[in-house]
């Protein structure tokens, strides 16, 4: 079990299935509860959640497995990922968890762990955790069974929070902003946030029912803020995804800006006021080319991880560096979180517009990308094709035809059953070509 439970961002799957059961949430808890145990008066530990239905079942039994080893258990509600990571270290706990399966479909969930000091647990931490599950797991006696209580002020801390990332005495005033908040977890803390400070807010997917979430709406289905942002003749579309740690931005005239644009922006702006440590930005391996050669003509290092939000984090904390993230959408700016943060990172984007008195058309085209395109291909759990000799071949055929005018990254998900194919490369139409021919031999291995 250990070296299978936890991916690239915590523990996923569907909903009452291995591994995202209750029995197991219940065993994962315990096992988590007796790891973060130390000598002292109080042992705490706060869950957040975002809109699943299956987040009541999942959160019961963490809660369950977590009082049973001693724990005290503070119950967020639906809450975005970066809160969670925020108020683990703001109420001294000694974990912090958040059930979500992020821009998964509805009937997936996850769950996902911070340690005291607010980020993502290390490989190691959560293969010692797994490994522990494979035994027994002292409980705590009885007189030290823990507690749990709903926190009713939590949604009111992240909100207070997020509004000090935004400049001191700057405001909204006069911007129109839809935000989509994917029928998720910041339903109702990115338009409080957004409406506080100031703007005009036209909020879309914040009503939740337990199965829309990231449904045709979000950061995965960025056309229907793009529409509402026409529709309503808006300055700006924010689209977060169904754990609110992810951003794509709409411009006025309804063209998208992913990750890569956004950290293009933040990192010459930041460059500019000395706030960018050492020169660079952290990215992985799917960030555009076009964006590594921006940053180099500006002075600027990219260094690329892993594919996942964890590994630009370790990288960054490893450099010390201030900004890092992944074209996706999350952007990670550990001056004001230990995550990505979709509605801080907008904020940053949004201080920008105001700043420089510019719409958002003429900021989120930072740099021209090289024509990238990615495909998934979803395959059944367990098999191996992308080790067969057919698909092998195509690769090497398919790397020398982009020689050094492009890049073709091929990789497992983490999270979800799909091979995902991506390649870059100035001329489309060799672009086009490598792409279908490595897909087709993918695909008759599958």
């Amino acid at each position: 079990m250990a070296d299978k439970l936890f991916g690239t961002d915590g523990v996923r799957g569907q909903a009452n299935s291995w591994p995202m059961t209750a029995e197991l949430a219940l065993k994962l808890a315990t096992a988590a509860g007796r790891h973060f145990r130390h000598d002292k008066q109080e042992h705490r530990v706060v869950i957040g959640k975002d809109t699943r239905l299956s987040g009541y079942m999942i959160e019961n039994a963490l809660t369950a497995g977590f009082t049973s080893t001693g724990m005290n258990v503070f119950l967020l509600g639906p809450i975005p990922t970066p809160a969670v990571g925020y108020l683990t270290h703001s109420l001294r706990a000694d974990i912090g968890v958040m059930i979500s399966a992020s821009h998964n479909h509805a009937i997936d969930n996850g769950i996902k762990f911070f340690g005291p000091d607010g980020f993502k647990l290390s490989d190691e931490a959560e293969q010692s955790i797994a490994r522990m599950m494979e035994g027994e797991v002292p409980l705590a006696p009885p007189e030290q069974i823990g507690r749990a209580r709903r926190f009713e002020d939590a949604r009111g801390r992240y909100v207070e929070y997020a509004k000090t990332t935004f400049p001191h005495r700057r405001r909204l005033d006069g911007l129109r902003v839809v935000v989509d908040c994917a029928n998720g977890a910041a339903y109702r803390t990115a338009p409080a946030v957004l409406w506080e400070l100031g703007a005009e807010v036209i909020p879309v997917g914040v009503e939740p029912n337990g199965f829309n979430i990231n449904g045709d709406c979000g950061s995965t289905h960025p056309a229907t803020a793009a529409a509402k942002v026409i529709e309503t003749q808006s300055d700006i579309g924010i689209c977060l995804d169904g754990d609110a740690d992810r951003i794509v931005l709409i411009d006025e005239q309804g063209k998208m800006a992913d990750g890569d644009q956004i950290m293009a922006l933040i990192a010459k702006r930041w460059q500019a006021e000395g706030r960018l440590a050492g020169d660079t930005l952290v990215a992985t391996v799917m960030s555009n080319l076009g964006l590594e050669r921006h940053l180099e003509a500006q002075g600027i290092a990219l260094k690329r991880t892993a594919v996942g939000d964890r590994y630009v984090v370790e990288a960054m904390r490893a450099g010390g560096h201030t900004l890092g993230g992944e074209q996706s959408g999350h952007i990670v700016m550990t001056d004001y979180a230990t995550t990505g943060d979709g509605l801080i990172a907008a904020l940053q984007f949004l201080s920008a517009m105001v700043e420089t008195g510019q719409p958002a058309s003429a900021l989120a085209r930072v740099f021209e990308p090289v024509p990238q395109r990615l495909v998934n291909l979803r395959y059944v759990a367990g098999t191996t094709p992308l080790e067969a000799d057919e698909v092998q071949s195509a690769i090497q055929m398919a790397e020398g035809e982009l020689g050094g005018d492009g890049r073709l990254l091929i990789r497992k998900s983490g999270t979800e059953p799909l091979i995902r194919v991506m390649a870059e490369a100035i001329d489309e139409a060799r672009l086009t070509r490598v792409i279908d021919d490595v897909c087709a031999a993918i695909k008759r291995a599958i």
